[in-house]
Parts: C-alpha cells; structure tokens; sequence
C-alpha cells in the first residue's frame, strides 16, 4: 500500500470516529436534558373552566325591593359561601372586595380546583350600599358620598342592623360598640336575613366566610355549643395566608343574633374578616387568604 493510500485510509478512519463521537455525545445530551425536564416537571392542581357569569341568581328582595344577588362558580361536593356588603354602605369596601373576587375568577387569574363550587353574596344589604353610592350593583369608590355621618348605611331599610338578626342568641335589642341597635321583631324578622338562610338551606355550604371591615382581624363563630373545631383551622388558615390577626372569640362588647354565631349552631363553621379600614379592600391581603380557604378545601 503506498504512502498517499495510507493517508487517506487513516483520514477515513478518523472522520468516522469523530462522526460516531459526535453522534453519541448527542444522544447522551438529549438524554441528559429529558431526565433534566423530567425532574423539575411541577406538580399542578385540577382547576376548573369557569364562564363568565351572564345573570346572577336573585335570592331574594331588600325591605325597599332591591335584588340580593349570588354569583356561582364551579362544581362539586364542597360549597364556599362568601358574603359581603352586611352592614351595606358603611362597609362599602366589603362589596367591592366581592366584586374584585368576582372579576378575579371570571378573568381567569384566580382558580377554583376541581370539586369546590364557589357562592358569593357581594351585598347582602342592598339599601344600605344605595343610601351611600346612589348605586344599585356595581358601584366605585367615586360614587361613594363623602358627607355621611358615622353607621349612615350600616343597617337596613328598616333600621335594623342584619348581623343581629340570625337565631343566636337573638335579643329585640342588641349592642354596636357603645351603642343600643335593632336587632328586628324576632331572628329572621327581614328580608336580607330570610334570602340568607334560605341560601344557606338550599346550598348546605362547607364553610362561610364573611367580609367586614375596620378590625383588622380574622375572627372565630360560636354559638351556645362554643367554637366548632373546623372553624378555628378556617380562622387560622385565612389568617396565616393574609396576614390578618387571628382572634378566636370577639369580646369587644356584647353581641346577639349574628349570622355567624347561627352558622355555627347549625354546624356550619363561619369566620368573619374585617380589613384594617373601611376605604380599602386590600385585595393582595385577601387573594392570599381566599387561595389558601380553596387549597385547604381542595
């Protein structure tokens, strides 16, 4: 064999090899990367599609005629009932806040895992937002009037104040800080109340959670049985995840007839949220509390 095939037959064999060299290392790197990808593969949560709401759910009349409105969202076996506007217009930031939760799910940027179904009351004192906002539904915080006196849209139409008028404890008078207020002729005497109940009756919910505003706190419901064990892992989640603080039973002064304390006789666990002012609805704060009541019932 001569010099110049000697060559060339030692080129061919090195092409080759470095061919096969090639070819290897990168089948060992698409390897190397799969199992890569396969490792940092984050777990998800079943989530649902949820439409946008065409029609809300009328649950009832206000003492002046004006619609209580449920939205619904999702399905399944676990029912959340979220509930805002209470004390209507003098908790207006209540109602915006279950609005903002409204627009968050219909938007997409929050999710209800599957199996939870979602409820949400955004007021349950209608009168009581008009009396302030001039508004029915939706309203902005520019529509709010800047004239009010102190408690000016807290009760209803028929001065009663709704969060005394629920079969707890209920007494004709009851107490707001230092002050006597109607709680109606008996538990259930008004409207709002009635179209509540109703809701609940109808929706048999697993936990409630009701927006208030300006205690800056997460509190507990009790009734004559006391405080129900799921009630205080609903308190302390929502309170942990917002940074709220977590008071298990309020003690500020007297009080009968709540809606909360009702839920509670009736094995229903229910907390109440009160946000730090009455002008903010500190979404950031309430997103993170209203995620973690999902992931805790998931």
């Amino acid at each position: 064999m001569t010099k110049k095939k000697k060559i060339s037959l030692l080129l061919a064999v090195v092409i080759i090899l470095t061919t096969a060299l090639v070819i290897t290392l990168h089948l060992l790197t698409q390897k190397a990367d799969q199992v890569i990808v396969e490792e940092i593969k984050p777990t998800t949560v079943e989530t649902q599609e949820i439409p946008k709401t065409i029609n809300p759910q009328i649950i009832g009349t206000s003492v002046e005629k004006r619609p209580i409105e449920n939205y619904t969202y999702g399905q399944g076996g676990t029912t959340l009932l979220f509930v805002g506007g209470v004390h209507g217009g003098y908790e207006w930031n209540s109602v915006l806040l279950a609005y903002a939760f409204i627009d968050e799910i219909e938007s997409g940027n929050l999710k209800i895992p599957e199996g939870i179904k979602v409820e949400i009351i955004p007021a349950l004192n209608p009168d009581g937002v008009f009396r302030v906002t001039g508004k029915e539904g939706r309203f902005t915080p520019a529509d709010v009037r800047t004239d009010t006196k102190n408690g000016e849209g807290r009760f209803n139409a028929n001065g009663v104040d709704l969060n005394r008028n629920f079969a707890c404890k209920w007494q004709p008078n009851s107490t707001w800080r230092n002050q006597k207020v109607s709680a109606g002729a008996s538990a259930f005497s008004e409207p709002e109340a009635q179209a509540l109940k109703k809701l609940v009756e109808n929706k048999n919910p697993t936990a409630v959670i009701f927006w208030h505003s300006q205690a800056n706190a997460v509190y507990a419901s009790e009734c004559e049985k006391g405080i129900l064990p799921e009630t205080l892992k609903l308190m302390d989640t929502y309170a942990k995840a917002s940074g709220y603080k977590a008071i298990s039973a309020f003690d500020a002064y007297p009080v009968t007839g709540d809606a909360e304390g009702w839920l509670a006789s009736i094995n229903i666990p229910a907390i109440t949220v009160e946000m730090s002012t009455h002008e903010n609805i500190e979404w950031v704060k309430n997103k993170a509390g209203v995620e973690a009541i999902l992931e805790l019932y998931q």
